[in-house]
This record gives C-alpha cells, structure tokens and sequence, in this order.
C-alpha cells in the first residue's frame, strides 16, 4: 500500500511538472504563430501603402475574422479598415515613426480575448501612415484552457490507474516474501527442520529464500551438536554424582569432628544440588530432542497439593502455608505433574517473606492450581521472559539464591505437554503462579 500510495504520488507531482512545461512550451509556439501571422500581414499592408497601390491594399485589408487592419493618417484617423472595424475608431494608441514597429497585447473594446497589435510607421508619397494589425489571442488561451483542463482531469485518473497496478504488481511481488514470513514465525527451537518456500523464479526473492535456509541447516546442526553436548555430558555425569553423593552421605551420617562435619555437609548439599541440575538439563535434552512422553493416568491433583503443603510445612515451618483445597482429578502424568509441583513450590519459597500459597480448585473443566508468596512482584515486562532457560531475575549467583534457571522452563514445559497453561498472576504485591490443566487430554 505505501508503494502504491508513493508510486501514485510521485506520478501525480511528474504529470504536473510535464503538464507545466507542455502548457509553456505550447503557449509559447502558439504566441509566435500569432506574431508570425500579425507580422505577415503587417508587412503586405506596409508594402501596398509604400508602393501606393490601392489594390493591394484593399487586399490586405481583406483579413481573416481572427485579424484586424486599420490605416491611420498622421492626425490618427482611420482611412482604411478591415470590414469587422469599419466605422470603429483605433485599435491601439501605438504610433511608431516611419520605419519602426512597435508591439503589445491589448483588448479590443467589446472583445474579451486579447489581440497581439503591431503598428507599422509607412512613409508615403502622401505623408505617414500607421498600419494597425491586432491578431487574436483566442486561440491560444483556447490551447491554454484545453491542457489545462486535459492535466487536471486525466492526472486523477493517471494516478489512480498506476497506484492500482503499482499495489497489484508489488503485491504479487512480494507474495513469496508473505508465505516465507509466515513460515519463518512457526519455526521455533523446536521446528529447526523446517525451511522457507523458495519462490519458482530466479530472482533476488529466492535468492534471500535459499541463504535463510542454508542458514537455518547452520543453525539446526549446531542446536543438534549442543543438544548431544548436553544430553551426552548430563548422562556422563549421573555415575560420577551418584558416587560421590552416596560417599557424602556416609560422611554426613559418620560421627565426625565439627571441623569436618562442616565440609562434608556442604558437599553433601552441593551433591544433590548438581544431581538435581544434571536431572533437569537430560530432562531439557528429551524435550529438545523429541516430544516429552507423558503418561496417562488419573491423577488427584489435591494428593499432590496436600504433600507439597506437608513438605513446605516441615522443611520451613517459620513460613505459614495458606490456600483453598477442592478434589480434582485430571488425567496425566503424576510423575511429571509431583515434579511441576515441587518446582513452583521451591521458587515460592526461595522468595516468599512470611506466606506461600499453595491451592487447587476445579474450573473450566479442569484443575486450577496456585502456587504464590508474599514476595517481591514479578514486572510485567519479565513474566514470559522468566520461562525461559537459565533465565534468573535476581542478580545473585549465590548457592542459597537459587537454581540455575530451569525449573520454571522445565514446569511450563511439563504442563504445555498435558494440554494445559501456566502463567503469571497479575498481583500488586507477591507473585503467584498459575496451573490451568484439562481434566482429559
């Protein structure tokens, strides 16, 4: 549209110009036709007044309806007039001397076009005579009108006809750029394997179509490579931990001095942190590489509720754990959906003050559950960026100020495969988060 509406602008202001400089150059051509007439004529009535021949004369007086002819005696009286002035006092007031000649454009009394005069001085045997001839104008103000009236009538219709062809040609142009745009948008991490459209004709189009593809295979092999890269070393990485978590914990339960007590409890702690990250990141690999299988089980989302609220109740009991609790069932995975639960519930706590809240309830033929605190708010502008992995909003990389940014991307995706949504609460003050699961998938 912005094409067409440029390309109907542009030929609008073009046709102005061009129509401008026709209307001069034609107004000029058509103004030395008419002086060229009015000085022929001037020169046949100078020469029969010169010659004193009086038939030439009453020839050249002899004009056309377009042409006026007096003669003038020295006092300004006219002796001899065409037949449209006869009886009619001069045309003009110009009273050149012998030899001279002298030119304007005037109006005639009782004709609105205006004449081109040319007064001729004519010395001759009986004194000098002064050869009025007045050309009318009319035909030029006539072409005038006519271009005029052609550029103002024909340049609507011009700019119109060309903004049409402009937006269907740039239209169908640009068609192939519309289906590769609206493929490009459903490629996601999850999609690499799709490619553009090429267009048909060889042109700059399929050109740009074949490099975003080339470019998307880049992209692809080097997702795939970093997904094998992670997959491979979470899994490397599970025999290690375990060994060293189950030594750590024989250390832990060992009678040990205070001074080593201490280190071997953080090793312990720090075992089943790493253990928990490698789970996520194969967890991650699984969903990256193919869609996360999910069981099909019923499933008492209220069981699951009770034993988080039992879990926060023992692990912090200096935070009070309030929230609505109604029998659900929903088909799913329990496994995956305990995992959902325990994800939330550990990010509400990490930033709750004094109150989590954990509640379920039946709504729009699902199950509904809230996980919220009485914590900082999460900002508008972060409540989707927050989904994404190894994305943590606040800015200590502290081992009690967190995980390592995966849990909530791990839960959305966990809840996305049970055909259900998980969101962020508008609160003004606190953060919740918000389950919504079909009842069957």
């Amino acid at each position: 549209m912005r094409s067409a509406l440029a390309a109907g602008v542009v030929v609008a202001v073009a046709s102005l110009l061009a129509g401008g400089v026709l209307l001069l150059t034609a107004r000029w051509v058509l103004v030395n036709n008419v002086n060229a007439a009015a000085t022929v004529r001037a020169d046949q009535v100078s020469a029969a007044l010169a010659a004193g021949d009086q038939s030439a004369l009453q020839t050249a007086l002899r004009a056309p309806d377009r042409t006026v002819t007096q003669v003038l005696d020295p006092a300004g009286r006219v002796i001899g007039a065409s037949a449209a002035v006869a009886g009619e006092a001069p045309v003009s007031a110009l009273r050149p001397r012998p030899g001279q000649r002298l030119r304007a454009t005037e109006h005639l009394p009782g004709v609105d076009p205006p004449f081109r005069i040319i007064a001729v001085g004519v010395a001759t045997p009986s004194g000098t005579r002064t050869a009025l001839i007045a050309e009318s104008m009319d035909s030029v103000d006539d072409a005038t009108d006519a271009i005029i009236a052609a550029v103002l009538a024909g340049l609507p219709v011009l700019a119109v006809v060309v903004g049409v062809a402009t937006f269907l040609f740039v239209g169908r142009t640009l068609r192939p750029v519309e289906a590769m745009s609206r493929q490009a948008a459903t490629i996601t991490a999850r999609s690499l394997h799709t490619r553009l459209p090429v267009p048909f004709a060889d042109d700059e189009i399929a050109a740009l179509a074949t490099t975003m593809n080339t470019m998307l295979d880049r992209i692809e092999a080097a997702s795939a490579a970093q997904r094998r890269f992670v997959a491979d070393a979470s899994h490397e990485l599970r025999s290690p931990l375990a060994t060293i978590h189950a030594n750590a914990d024989l250390l832990v339960a060992a009678d040990l001095p205070e001074a080593e007590a201490g280190p071997a409890g953080r090793i312990h702690t720090e075992s089943r942190r790493m253990a928990k990250l490698v789970d996520d990141l194969l967890l991650l690999a699984r969903v990256d590489d193919q869609a996360l299988r999910i069981r099909h089980e019923d499933v008492d989302l209220d069981d699951l509720v009770y034993a988080q609220r039992d879990r926060v109740t023992l692990e912090q009991p200096q935070l009070l754990v309030e929230g609505r609790v109604e029998p659900v069932r929903v088909t799913g995975d329990p496994d995956q959906l305990h995992r959902v639960l325990r994800n939330l519930v550990d990010n509400a706590v990490r930033h709750a003050r004094k109150t989590v809240t954990i509640s379920v309830t039946t709504g729009d033929g699902g199950g509904e559950i809230v996980i919220g605190n009485d914590g900082p708010p999460i900002p508008a502008a972060d409540r989707e960026r927050i989904f994404d992995r190894f994305v943590r909003l606040d800015d200590s990389r502290s081992r009690t100020g967190g995980g390592a940014g995966l849990g909530l991307a791990i839960a959305r995706d966990i809840v996305t495969a049970h055909g259900g949504t998980l969101t962020v609460d508008d609160l003004a003050d606190g953060a919740a988060m918000r389950i919504r699961i079909p009842a069957k998938r």
